[in-house]
C-alpha cells in the first residue's frame, strides 16, 4: 500500500512525523509532500496567482511553498513516482479539528482533494489544551488500528474519515465513537485591534466565549467525553429542506 501522508502545520511539524509514524506501521512505501510553512486555517484554498516552488527535504519528502490543497494534488500528479497512492493521511493537527473547525481547516482539506481525485482519505488531529503540549503519543498509540479497521471495513468514495484523539494518555482514553459533527453553542471569532511600535495599526484574530457541555452524539461530546471521536464528512451542502419549500414559492414562475 503506497500512502501520501501532508498537513497545514508544515513540513516542520511534530504532527507530521508522527504521522509518519503511524504510516510506516501501516506500509513501507511512505511519501510526504506538506507545506513549507505553517498553512492553518486556509481550508481549500488552492495558489492560482503565481508559480510553486518544491524543496526535496529527503527520502520521498517534500516541502511546497504554497497551501495544504497545492500539497496534495502536486503529490498525486508529480512527485510521488509511479502509481498514484493508495492512501492520504492529513494531521496530525495541532489541535482538535471539529464542529465549525472543519470548514476552515487544512487538515480537513487534504483529506477532501484526496477523495475529489479517488483516494481514500483521513484527517487526523490530536486535541491539546492551551498550557500543555500535544500528546502526539496518544494518536500514534491507537491511530494504526483505528486505520487498519477502517481500511478494512472501507466507506463510500464521497466521504472523508475525520479522526480526533482527545488530551489525555494512551492509557486514558475513555473509547472510541462514531458521531455527528457538532456545533459550538458560545464561541464567536473577533478582531483585536492593537498598534506596532511605529503607532500603526494591526489586528490579531482571537476567539471569545464559555465551555458548555457539548450534547451527546457529536465530535465536540466525545472529546470531551476523553474518547476518540470519528466522523464521516462529505461535501454536499445543499440542505434539502430549504430546497423543498423554496421550490413551492418559485413554482408559479
Amino acid at each position: 500500500m503506497r500512502i501520501l501522508c501532508s498537513n497545514d502545520d508544515g513540513i516542520h511539524s511534530p504532527g507530521l512525523i508522527a504521522l509518519e509514524e503511524i504510516a510506516r506501521e501501516l506500509s513501507d512505501d511512505v511519501w510526504t509532500v506538506a507545506p513549507e510553512v505553517d498553512q492553518s486555517g486556509m481550508s481549500r484554498s488552492i495558489t492560482l496567482t503565481r508559480p510553486l516552488r518544491v524543496r526535496d527535504v529527503g527520502e520521498q519528502r517534500f516541502a511546497v511553498d504554497g497551501t495544504p490543497t497545492d500539497c496534495v494534488q502536486l503529490g498525486i500528479s508529480h512527485l510521488v513516482e509511479g502509481q498514484r497512492p493508495d492512501l492520504i493521511l492529513s494531521g496530525i493537527n495541532n489541535g482538535q479539528n471539529i464542529a465549525e473547525d472543519v470548514t476552515v481547516s487544512g487538515t480537513i482539506a487534504v483529506a477532501f482533494q484526496g477523495m475529489t481525485v479517488g483516494i481514500p482519505s483521513i484527517a487526523l488531529s490530536q486535541s491539546r489544551s492551551d498550557r500543555d503540549a500535544p500528546k502526539w503519543h496518544t494518536a500514534v498509540a491507537h491511530g494504526p488500528e483505528i486505520i487498519r479497521r477502517l481500511l478494512k471495513a472501507g466507506w463510500p468514495s464521497d466521504v472523508v474519515i475525520n479522526l480526533n484523539f482527545p488530551d489525555v494518555e494512551p492509557d486514558e482514553v475513555a473509547g472510541i465513537d462514531v458521531v455527528a459533527q457538532g456545533q459550538r453553542e458560545k464561541v464567536e471569532l473577533y478582531a483585536e485591534e492593537r498598534t506596532d511600535l511605529r503607532q500603526r495599526r494591526y489586528y490579531w484574530f482571537g476567539f471569545s466565549g464559555e465551555k458548555t457541555l457539548p450534547p451527546p452524539d457529536t465530535d465536540l461530546r466525545a472529546i470531551h467525553d476523553g474518547k476518540i471521536a470519528i466522523t464521516p464528512l462529505h461535501l454536499a451542502l445543499t440542505h434539502e429542506d430549504s430546497k423543498a419549500q423554496l421550490r413551492k414559492v418559485f413554482s408559479d414562475l
